[in-house]
This record gives structure tokens, sequence and C-alpha cells, in this order.
């Protein structure tokens, strides 16, 4: 069987590496401008098909003449995984058994681009991943396979994304197998009514509003953690939030303004919040490293009292 893969992220690295024997060619978006020179850096996954002598065909969109390349390799079955970019109808036509996308949600729920970081921020006891036999729609192809994974409280968008790729990884070689055999099933068609959709993640998303509840606010910190990681402001710096525990707590002083700091303990740093108090354990304030909040306000005098949030 020849596989072409799909995928462009760390997501797709460990499911890339489970197939690598039965892969021919690996699609990927093309590397970004970076630096003072602006050299197109490798993603992950064309670094990964390196290591592994595979074949790379890097596009910036299906308008590039270069995926036509893909034809010649004759492929049975596309696998995409985390690739960025929504595969066109003439392109789904080319695999002679079909094309199959892995998608970490439990289908038809959180569509769309980031399902991992919504089922975090929605507050989720559960996610799972979904193998569909793709069509031209979103993530709306008939269901060929679905597993749920429990999702932890202390779960991020790292440690929630790797579990997720890792077991792909470890499903996919079992159903690719059993594609030989058998072929390509239709699969189940989804529950279109009960669609969700998430939108693209943006770095204005990490800002964080103080009105709302502290639970709310460590949901958003551990799903945008890797990337833009939540942000504040404090004495008009700008200051990321890596690590913090949401609490419910009585203030005592209910006429305190929301992102007031109320207290600087050895466990970290709390603040009210609209609800609650946000205990927050580790920061980075603009043009410093990355530190423990305590030890952060051990250099950072007076912070009892200041309010977070004014740019």
């Amino acid at each position: 069987m020849s596989v072409v893969f799909f995928g462009s992220s760390s997501f797709s690295v460990p499911i890339l590496k489970s197939i690598a024997s039965l892969v021919s060619c690996v699609v990927t978006k093309k590397g970004k401008p970076k630096g003072r020179g602006y050299h197109l850096e490798d993603n992950e996954v064309k670094r990964a098909a390196t290591t592994l002598h595979l074949p790379v065909v890097e596009i910036e969109s299906f308008k590039d003449q270069t995926v036509r390349e893909v034809e010649a390799y004759k492929p049975s079955l596309f696998v995409v995984a985390s690739f960025g970019l929504i595969v066109p109808t003439w392109a789904l036509e080319i695999p002679s058994a079909g094309p199959v996308n892995i998608h970490p949600s439990l289908l038809p729920k959180h569509r769309g681009p980031s399902p991992i970081q919504w089922a975090l921020w929605s507050g989720d006891s559960e996610t799972g991943i979904t193998f569909i036999r793709m069509n031209e729609k979103m993530d709306a192809g008939n269901i060929l396979y679905q597993e749920t994974m429990a999702i932890a409280s202390d779960d991020t968008i790292l440690t929630l994304s790797d579990r997720l790729s890792r077991r792909s990884a470890e499903i996919l070689p079992g159903f690719i197998q059993d594609v030989l055999t058998h072929g390509l099933a239709e699969g189940i068609p989804q529950k279109h009514e009960e669609a969700t959709f998430t939108p693209i993640i943006t770095k204005e998303m990490g800002k964080i509003d103080w009105t709302r509840g502290a639970m709310e606010i460590e949901r958003q910190i551990r799903a945008l953690v890797a990337w833009p990681t939540a942000y504040t402001y404090l004495d008009g710096l700008l200051i990321k939030i890596f690590d913090a525990v949401g609490q419910r707590r009585d203030p005592g002083d209910t006429t305190l303004q929301p992102g007031t700091i109320m207290d600087v303990r050895r466990e970290g740093v709390d603040v009210w919040t609209g609800t609650g108090v946000l205990m927050i354990r580790e920061v980075q304030l603009q043009n410093r490293k990355r530190m423990k909040a305590y030890d952060f306000a051990g250099g950072y005098r007076k912070l009892v009292g200041k309010i977070l949030g004014k740019p």
C-alpha cells in the first residue's frame, strides 16, 4: 500500500513515524520566514520526514503545481493529520482507496482548527480521536473510528495534544492493515445538527479578562500555554502567565476590583477575579526570563494591592 501523508505540526510527527514504512511521500505546509535574514524554517514534519528519508512536497496552497507530484506515487490512501489546509475535492479523489483524516476531538463536537484548545478552555471532561473518511467539507466526513480520552484536571494543550497524538499513532497501523485487507469503509454519517465549531487561535485570545471567573481563566491559561500564552499587564508591562490554579475562595473584602493582587505566598501570587481567586504559579515579565511567581514577587516589591490588566 502506498500512503501519502499530510501534516504540518508536532502533533503529526508520532503519527507519521508510526506508518513511515508505508509512506511514499509527505506533503506539508511551506515554512515561514524567520529571523533577520527571513530564512525559511522547516517545520517539525519536514524535519521528521527528512530523518526518515521520505520525499517531501512543500506547498503554500493547493494552487501550487508541486502538489500534483503526489499523483506520481499512485497512492492508495491519504492520511491527513493537523495539516492546516483544506484539501480540495480534486485532490481527495487521487487515492484509490480514499482519504482519511485524524481529528483530535469527538466529532461532530469541536470541528475546525483548534479542537484541543477549545476542549480545555470549555472545561470538557473528555475528548477523543476520530478517524473520518474525508469529503469536501471541513471535518464533516463519515466516522470510521472513534475513541474517547479523559481530560485530566491539570492537562494543558501540551500534555493533552501529546497523549492524543501518541494514541493516534498506536491506532493507525492496525487501522491501515484493516483497510489493506477489507478496503476503506464508507463509515457512519455524523450528526451534523450537533456539530460545534472552533475558531483559529489568535494572539488577542490570550489577553485575560479579570472579570471572568478564576476557573475559566485557569482553563484559558492551560489551553493557550503553547501559544500565544495567556497574558495581562502589570504597571503597563506585559506579563505572561504559564501556570495558575483557580480557587473558589471568599476574598473577605468584597469591594476588591477584579485583577487586584491580594497576597504573595510561597505557593504563588493570589489575584481576585470576577468569581474566586486565581493563584498564579509561573510568570514571565516583559523582557525577563520565565520564573516561579513567588521568586518574581521577591524581586518586584509592593505587589499586593496592584491591579493587573491595564496596558
